[in-house]
């Protein structure tokens, strides 16, 4: 029996990166990783799955931290890997196909595609990595079983309810709102309320006040009072998010309309006269608006747990050993 579905599968091409040489780390030697119903995988199969991820968690990580990490991904490109296999058991119990031909189109593809259309370059790039052509078309094969699989075992008709939509929508409200945004202008004066100088600085945050209240410009005041570092530019903070500020900041801040100055804030030993010059941002989709990209999201989520809940049916009737 052939299964067909393989036809419609996209599956992503195998990039010439995959293939360069990175020199390994030194292993003493292979063993087994797992037994499932008989077939083996091998350390070395798990080594060469978590490779990248591996090189990226040294990047970021070090010590116990980095030995957790690696062991976590290590345990997950395990599990993987077992998953695969018993997919693909799965699919020969059923006495499915795929087509020599899809294969061969697969692996034309990925030449044309990864090595401008150069067979040589490419038997040349797999053996620099210890692969046989066999070997890689094999691995391409079971590539499109294990989707061809996974495609056959999600329903294709399914449909969200509009009553889980709008469930959906009511408590992810915040997935459809814009991040909202304000441009900013500042001053910032001392109190220095340790010292002497404390009612005069009052003073000048007052004066200042008083004559942005009477028109003068706020790009001005803020360059020759200011004591910010954004004082040479005029105060000017540009465009900026929640939580950027202090709270009692954001909440004066955000508060403000457009073209308006706030009172004097004192906060944190220091006096702050805000302006917004600009506001951006902070709506939200409407239900209609944000309804297809809800669909997607509950059908995908439905499409992963039919999966995983067929992966779950295939483990428990299977031999599992690790090791």
């Amino acid at each position: 029996m052939m299964l067909l579905a393989a036809l419609a599968l996209n599956i992503p091409p195998i990039c010439r990166a995959t293939y360069s040489a990175e020199p390994a780390e030194p292993q003493v030697v292979d063993g087994v990783a797992a037994v499932v119903n008989g077939d083996v995988i091998t350390y070395s199969q798990v080594r060469v799955l978590v490779a990248p991820r591996e090189q990226l968690l040294r990047s970021q990580y070090t010590g116990e931290e980095l030995a957790n990490k690696v062991k976590e991904a290590r345990s997950a490109a395990l599990k993987d890997l077992i998953d695969r296999q018993l997919i693909i058991q799965a699919f020969k119990k059923e006495n499915y196909q795929i087509p020599d031909h899809f294969v061969e189109e697969r692996m034309h593809e990925i030449i044309q595609e990864n090595f401008g259309g150069d067979r040589n370059t490419f038997i040349k790039t797999l053996e620099a990595q210890n692969y046989t052509f066999g070997e890689f078309k094999k691995m391409e094969s079971e590539k499109m079983i294990v989707q061809a699989m996974r495609s056959k075992n999600v329903k294709h008709d399914m449909v969200a309810s509009p009553a889980k939509v709008d469930e959906y929508y009511k408590a992810h409200r915040n997935e459809f709102t814009s991040k909202e945004q304000i441009k900013l202008r500042l001053i910032m004066i001392s109190s220095r309320a340790n010292d002497e100088r404390a009612p005069a600085q009052k003073a000048i945050a007052e004066e200042v006040f008083g004559k942005l209240v009477n028109g003068a410009e706020f790009d001005r005041m803020a360059q020759i009072y200011s004591e910010d570092s954004t004082r040479d530019i005029g105060g000017d903070w540009g465009w900026i998010e929640r939580k950027t500020l202090a709270a009692p900041l954001e909440k004066a801040a955000f508060g403000l309309p457009v073209g308006k100055i706030s009172h004097i804030i004192e906060f944190g030993g220091n006096y702050y006269i805000l302006k917004v010059e600009d506001k951006r941002g902070g709506d939200t989709k409407s239900l209609a608006e944000a309804r297809p990209d809800i669909e997607k999201k509950l059908l995908q989520e439905e499409a992963q747990n039919l999966q995983e809940r067929w992966l779950a049916s295939l483990r428990s009737k299977a031999y599992i050993r690790t090791f």
